[in-house]
């Protein structure tokens, strides 16, 4: 992709870049379509709704949502299983310390 699509020489690719740099440059280039996609699916919403739907529509991202708009953050419920966890390993490692 780097030294096809994008147009790095391969010597720059392979020597000069750093992993951040290349996984910023690969991020900034992927970024480039949401615009497009975005426009896609309002063109596709409205004509969906526009054929005589009797329920009220959806919002455009709750009908097709991109990768880019989910939230990648934990629900309240998961964090608190995770803390629950960490407590009870917490007091275990405690447990076996004091024994010892």
């Amino acid at each position: 992709m780097f030294v096809g699509e994008i147009g790095y020489n391969r010597r720059e690719y392979l020597y000069d870049l750093t992993f951040c740099e290349i996984l910023l440059i690969s991020r900034g280039y992927f970024k480039r379509y949401h615009s497009g996609w975005e426009q896609a699916r309002l063109v596709a919403y409205n004509a969906h709704y526009a054929m005589g739907c009797k329920k009220t529509p959806p919002s455009v991202s709750e009908w097709l949502p991109f990768p880019w708009e989910k939230s990648n953050l934990p629900s309240d419920e998961e964090i608190e299983e995770t803390r629950k966890l960490l407590q009870a390993e917490n007091a275990r490692i405690e447990q076996m310390s004091s024994k010892n």
